[in-house]
């Protein structure tokens, strides 16, 4: 998190989540939508990219079959929060600006589909374009301590307008259909129904409790999972921000990519089913929470049918303290890890890590302007050294060990501390970490 973002006071935070509730919540008509224009709702539709969950659709309902021969781009316009959690002050979070339409097409529910081609129903489906950087979900949520964490805003500031007639399906296919909403390009309709959350709403809540203190996590299972089959196990430790503060159960998953990437080919690189088990940490100390952690996957590992030899961590940021620390403790349980954007291993870890011999890949932005690039540089030293103090070969040091560093020019928000871009932009890395075995 950004050290503008660090200075936002929770008073400030809560004022203005009141006051954009107020602005964008107070004609919100629930199901029933806006009769007096014919549209029944608006469902926003939601994806996790690269840098976080952004509104990529929206979903408008109308009371009859929707005729899609008199769709286009043109028909409606979307305006959208310009704030973003890594970038922007809380007070951006009202200030709305048009977003990139891609698609129009009806459907018979309120989902987009792949090929973007219209089927029969009653709903109009926009989809958005992610790169116009607007729409952001993931807000401030409390800022205990000079760092804030973040959650996934509930009221979303979304508006739609249907700038012209949205007509039905003809009677028997000929002629115009009756208009089912005359266009309004001077209003603008607010969200009214929960969002849909693609990928993450496909996600179990659950949670651990040993020696007083829970551990809140998520996972998800393979679409087509079978009990008597074993499958990877990937273990997402999330950033500081994303930590477990009471109020924002889930936004590990909502955050940034690397939970919702390993569900999908197009980031993968592969078809291969892997469990996903996402905790949400609390903050509470490196040492604590991995133990805690260990504990974590070892239940999980025995509840769920987990190829043992494969279970791996991937982190962003604080969560790589967490990953060295487990890792030296419970080294035979983890068959290969990914930092990105990490902090430095410490000495003794790095001897466990070495003598366990646990693949590491490390990845790290030039210009982290929160944790400077030194820690990952160290972190390689302190692990080459270890390696070679067990006699390891250089050959074999670079197989266990590796090491990337981004450019700015490799990220594509400028948010350079959030190495995890670029390195889930890389299946290379991705099936790198999944060919491993213990």
């Amino acid at each position: 998190m950004t050290p503008r973002l660090r200075t936002v006071a929770l008073l400030t935070a809560a004022i203005l989540s009141t006051s954009a509730g107020a602005a964008y919540g107070a004609d919100r008509t629930g199901h029933g939508g806006d009769t007096a224009t014919g549209i029944r709702s608006i469902t926003p539709i939601t994806q996790v990219h690269p840098y976080g969950q952004q509104v990529s659709a929206v979903a408008v309902e109308y009371g009859a079959t929707v005729d899609p021969r008199t769709l286009d781009p043109g028909t409606f316009s979307v305006a959208d929060t310009v704030y973003n959690f890594r970038f922007n002050p809380i007070e951006d979070l009202p200030k709305l600006a048009d977003r990139s339409i891609t698609h129009v097409y009806t459907n018979s529910r309120p989902a987009t589909r792949g090929d973007h081609r219209a089927v029969t129903g009653r709903y109009v489906i926009v989809e958005l374009d992610p790169a116009d950087g607007k729409g952001s979900t993931v807000i401030v949520s409390k800022c205990p301590t000079f760092l804030c964490t973040v959650k996934v805003n509930p009221d979303l500031p979304t508006r739609v307008v249907q700038r012209e007639d949205v007509r039905g399906v003809p009677g028997r296919g000929r002629g115009k259909g009756p208009v089912l909403a005359k266009g309004a390009p001077h209003r603008s309709h607010p969200m009214t129904e929960e969002p849909v959350d693609l990928l993450v709403d496909d996600f179990t809540y659950g949670s651990y409790l040993s020696g007083g203190m829970v551990l809140p996590y998520h996972y998800h299972l393979p679409k087509n999972y079978q009990p008597g089959r074993r499958y990877p196990l990937m273990v997402v430790l999330p950033g500081h921000g994303m930590g477990w503060d009471g109020d924002n159960t889930g936004v590990q998953l909502a955050a940034d990519i690397p939970a919702t990437a390993w569900l999908q080919r197009e980031w993968t690189g592969t078809d291969e089913d892997v469990i996903v088990l996402a905790p949400q940490h609390q903050r509470v100390g490196a040492a604590a929470e991995a133990d805690l952690l260990v504990k974590l996957v070892e239940r999980f590992v025995a509840d769920h049918p987990v190829d043992a030899d494969r279970v791996y961590a991937t982190t962003v940021s604080y969560g790589s303290q967490l990953a060295w620390q487990a890792f030296a403790k419970r080294p035979d349980l983890f068959a290969a890890g990914l930092i990105t954007g990490g902090f430095q291993v410490g000495a003794d870890q790095a001897e466990a890590i070495a003598a366990a011999e646990i693949p590491v890949w490390i990845t790290h932005g030039v210009n982290d302007h929160l944790l400077n690039v030194s820690l990952a540089r160290n972190s390689r030293a302190a692990l080459q050294a270890a390696y070679a103090a067990d006699g390891k070969t250089p050959q074999q040091i670079d197989a266990l060990l590796r090491c990337t560093e981004y450019g700015n020019d490799a990220f594509t928000q400028p948010d350079y501390h959030a190495a995890f871009g670029p390195t889930y932009a890389d299946q290379g890395i991705l099936r790198w970490l999944l060919a491993q075995r213990r």
